[in-house]
């Protein structure tokens, strides 16, 4: 049996095994350099020797062959034969051993090795790389079981050269490989395709043979008492494997199984590790967002607590959710706008912004005020302020992730909106409806008791002895809602009185100049009324009782503008020219005929012409140049020159028939006044 296992493959004679003699081999040995062989006891010393030495078992035959060479006695010959006999066995065994060492070295290095490595593929190429190191094989793989789909699958490989074989998969008793999975047995054969112990499969037999392989040993993989695989080696050509192999390989795969089940852990842990950091930075995003919501409902409620407004609410949001926050105000058509950085600004009246073409915006705008959500528009995040199904504003978010959290916030941010919206809109119809009821009786006839109204005035901040100006203004087909707000914050801020009359805003302001304050007011009615807003002025008033005179002349301006269809057009009596002095109250006639013949009256004064005489007897001419000369005794072209300076003065629109009636009135009452008329008188105001 020992020379069986030590023959090598092509039947010639191993040179180390025992009883193997190789002629020409014998060599003189140490203690017979002449050609003489010990005898005895020095045939015993020199296997001894010869062991020392780990000599070839060729020169083990040498003793016993001069000893019959020299006719030694059969008893000597009988005793070199046995004591050659034994030092062979000692040799056999001292090799057996020797081999088995080098095994344990070997299997102790795989172990170190594999407990070194962190990665399951690389434990896996590690183990059949050693594997077909140990065995000294052509080829090895191994394959791993799959629990889904059933049998084995090829798993890794080291030597192999088949494409169809590295992707191999073997059915449940299949094949080598299925016999030895599912018997969890080790199974060799010295020749696969002419083994009849297994069941053969043509793709498992395809594979086999595309790869060349004839000899194949194959062990199961172990895990906690499962089998998990099956490890192989195998030869392209014919080869018988020893007990020994199959123990090693065997053992190979205890110490595989082992490092694959701490490869598993690892990943195992790896991923449980990777799992918990994702849940941790989830958990943490979470908190965070939670955070965020819980500072952002301590701010808001603060906010409305302390009475905050829409700029609170911007800088509130931009501080918590940062980005670029933008809060249109759909009942004033006011813009904030806030930074991350805390910078507030407002914009001017008129229109959303984006009514310049950003459909998507608008859009967005309709869907959250439809879903009550916050919605996405490209980079932006908008939420609709709305009382049911009432827009009174829109959050819009720029520059800004937001989580489903974070949305909440927006959506918040925007109930606020709504709720501080619908208050100062509460706020202000009740003030404009106080400060109009005041109004009202202050231009009612007869005026309440003035201390009364003193005082209810100084709990509006407003002050009626002061100068004011009287504003009665009117934007037809304007919404009169917008209007009233409007008025309401003019005066708010200017600490004045605004309310209604007959369908037309009354306004009584802090002010001395009425054409300054009408113009500055019709700017901001303008604004929120998207078109133009038509106003009579008068004023200063002088104490409670004179806001009725005044309110009656500036509807009389009010009216005059609109027959004469300046529209969208502001004005006093002065502005009106000689309809203002009909109109005014308190007629200066001598003002108007300043206003009107001023620049004619300095120069003629100045340079000693009569510009003036020249003017009122073209006039009395009919604009007839030779009549108006006969008149003033002068030449026709002296005429015509005289009245070119006019227009130079007085500018060149001065024959206009609505300026020319202006002037000749002028004259008139200018003659009155030389003549020492008194032209002065009051006009009852009702």
């Amino acid at each position: 049996m020992e020379r069986e296992l030590n023959t090598t493959t092509s039947g010639t004679p191993d040179p180390d095994a025992p009883g193997a003699v190789v002629p020409g081999a014998v060599s003189p040995g140490p203690e017979d350099p002449g050609g003489g062989g010990p005898a005895g006891s020095e045939g015993q010393a020199f296997f001894l020797d010869l062991l020392l030495r780990d000599a070839p078992a060729v020169e083990y035959e040498r003793p016993v062959l001069r000893a019959r060479a020299r006719g030694e006695d059969p008893e000597v010959v009988a005793a070199l034969e046995a004591a050659k006999l034994t030092a062979l066995r000692v040799r056999s065994v001292m090799r057996d051993r020797q081999r088995r060492e080098s095994e344990l070295s070997a299997l102790f290095e795989t172990a170190n090795d594999l407990a070194g490595m962190r990665s399951l593929d690389q434990v896996l190429q590690a183990i059949v790389e050693r594997a077909r190191n140990l065995l000294g094989t052509d080829i090895a793989y191994l394959t791993l079981s799959d629990p889904e789909a059933g049998g084995t699958y090829m798993r890794v490989t080291s030597g192999s050269v088949s494409a169809s074989f590295q992707r191999l998969r073997l059915a449940p008793g299949r094949g080598l490989g299925g016999l030895v999975a599912t018997t969890a047995l080790p199974y060799v054969t010295a020749n696969y395709f002419a083994d009849p112990r297994f069941v053969h499969a043509d793709n498992i037999d395809h594979a086999v043979r595309e790869e060349g392989l004839v000899a194949i040993l194959g062990v199961p993989l172990k895990m906690n008492g499962r089998d998990v695989g099956v490890l192989f080696a195998a030869n392209r050509r014919e080869r018988p494997f020893a007990h020994s192999e199959v123990a090693l390989l065997s053992s190979l795969a205890a110490h595989a199984a082992i490092a694959i089940d701490s490869a598993n852990l690892i990943d195992d842990t790896r991923r449980a590790l990777d799992e918990l950091h994702t849940v941790n930075e989830r958990l943490q995003r979470h908190t965070a967002s939670v955070e965020r919501s819980a500072a952002a409902h301590d701010r808001l409620t603060d906010l409305v607590l302390r009475g905050g407004g829409v700029r609170e609410v911007a800088a509130a949001v931009a501080e918590v959710l940062g980005g670029t926050v933008l809060i249109h105000d759909a009942t004033s058509d006011e813009s904030v706008t806030a930074g991350p950085q805390g910078a507030v600004e407002e914009s001017a009246r008129g229109g959303t912004p984006w009514d310049s073409g950003d459909g998507g915006l608008a859009d967005a705008v309709r869907s959250s005020l439809a879903s009550g959500r916050a919605v996405r528009a490209g980079r932006a995040w908008v939420a609709s302020a709305a009382a049911g199904t009432e827009p009174l504003g829109t959050l819009v978010l720029r520059g800004v992730e937001l989580d489903s959290t974070d949305q909440r916030v927006l959506e918040r941010a925007a109930m606020v909106t709504a709720l501080l919206l619908l208050i100062r809109r509460s706020v202000s119809e009740t003030e404009l409806r106080v400060r109009g009821d005041l109004l009202d009786e202050l231009l009612e006839v007869p005026a309440r008791d003035p201390v009364s109204l003193r005082q209810r005035a100084s709990l509006l901040r407003a002050d009626l002895d002061g100068p004011h100006v009287l504003v009665v203004a009117e934007a037809p087909g304007a919404d009169p809602g917008r209007l009233r707000s409007a008025a309401t914050h003019v005066a708010e801020t200017t600490g004045g009185l605004a309310g209604s009359r007959s369908g037309r805003l009354v306004l009584a302001l802090p002010g001395t100049g009425p054409s300054a304050v009408g113009r500055r007011v019709a700017d901001e009615l303008s604004a929120a009324a998207n078109g133009p807003v038509t106003a009579g002025l008068a004023g200063p008033t002088d104490g409670p009782a004179s806001f009725r005179d005044a309110f009656a002349e500036a509807s009389r301006c009010l009216q005059t503008l609109r027959a004469l269809g300046r529209e969208g057009g502001v004005a006093t009596t002065e502005d009106l020219g000689f309809s203002g002095l009909l109109l005014s109250q308190d007629r200066d006639v001598p003002g108007f005929v300043s206003a009107t013949l001023g620049p004619l009256l300095e120069y003629d004064a100045r340079r000693g012409t009569l510009l003036v005489e020249t003017l009122r007897a073209y006039f009395a001419a009919g604009g007839n140049l030779s009549r108006a000369k006969e008149e003033l005794h002068i030449h026709v072209n002296t005429v015509a020159q005289r009245l070119e300076r006019i227009g130079q003065l007085i500018g060149a629109d001065w024959q206009r028939p609505g300026r020319a009636l202006e002037l000749q009135l002028a004259l008139h009452l200018h003659g009155l006044l030389d003549r020492g008329v008194d032209l002065s008188g009051d006009q009852d105001a009702g």
